[in-house]
């Protein structure tokens, strides 16, 4: 048999045979919250990126945020500011996409005043930036504590695995940024009191 005429043949059913399906896409918001739960249990030291003078004590301390708790559809990050250990984040899934809330707490568990405030996106962003306008709660809360500025609040979160994390405050004459180095662990912070598992 002509050995040509095989190889012709063997070309031809290879062209008949279906083409492997492609793999399912990844929805944007599923692969970011992937790549933020990869960092789960690691912790990494920050800089103020922006120029604010508003923001000169925070950018002269030391800035550590701790990826600490970890579940299918919420993660916890508290974000250590020096010593004050009073803030987390909390970025949990939702029916319709992502919500970001700001826990604030005191030393003894109770929260602040100032607490739970954040919002859901509202797009379904990408799989390294994630926008969190502020929700109806959290404009509320602004109004009722006199900062109503704050009620344009949009926040971000970014993750570039293996380069950055980023957190950010955007509303008209205000920009705040901080980004985490990802490629250099540093150890985990003593939690607070005021740092609650997400069991609680």
């Amino acid at each position: 048999m002509n050995k040509s005429w095989i190889a012709a043949a063997a070309l031809a059913l290879a062209a008949c045979s279906p083409a492997p399906a492609p793999a399912p896409a990844v929805a944007p918001q599923d692969a970011f919250f992937t790549s933020l739960s990869a960092l789960c249990g690691r912790s990494y030291e920050g800089r103020v990126v922006t120029n604010d003078e508003r923001d000169a004590d925070m950018a002269g301390q030391q800035l550590v945020m701790h990826v600490r708790d970890c579940s299918a559809d919420e993660i916890r990050i508290p974000f250590n500011v020096g010593e004050d250990r009073s803030r987390t984040w909390v970025i949990t899934r939702t029916e319709s996409g992502l919500r970001l809330k700001h826990d604030h707490r005191h030393e003894d568990g109770s929260e602040d005043v100032l607490t739970q405030y954040g919002g859901d996106t509202t797009s379904e962003g990408t799989s390294e930036r994630q926008e969190f306008p502020a929700d109806d709660f959290s404009k509320q809360l602004f109004t009722a504590n006199e900062i109503p500025a704050s009620a344009d609040n949009i926040w971000a979160v970014e993750v570039h695995p293996g380069e950055t994390f980023a957190y950010e405050l955007r509303r008209p004459n205000r920009h705040f940024r901080v980004e985490f180095d990802l490629t250099q662990e540093v150890p985990t912070p003593m939690a607070s009191s005021g740092q609650l598992p997400n069991e609680h």
